[in-house]
């Protein structure tokens, strides 16, 4: 499973809202599909890095979910 929690964290730590990220061009669908750990482009996840100046480590991690197995 996706999940974007670290991206959440990252923003507190810098001082960044959702509205913030809204006036540095990133979409209200796509804050939506980060508040449903919905998918996103790579593209997307790489203007969140550059916009937050981090790593792909810091919007986003992966957690292994073995019930799906």
């Amino acid at each position: 499973m996706i999940s974007y929690e670290p991206l959440w964290k990252t923003m507190k730590n810098k001082g960044i809202s959702s509205y913030r990220l809204l006036q540095m061009g990133i979409d209200n669908h796509t804050l939506q599909r980060l508040r449903d750990n919905d998918n996103i482009t790579m593209i997307t996840a790489e203007k969140l890095c550059t916009l937050l100046n981090c790593t792909i480590e810091d919007i986003v991690e992966f957690i292994n979910d073995d019930s799906l197995r």
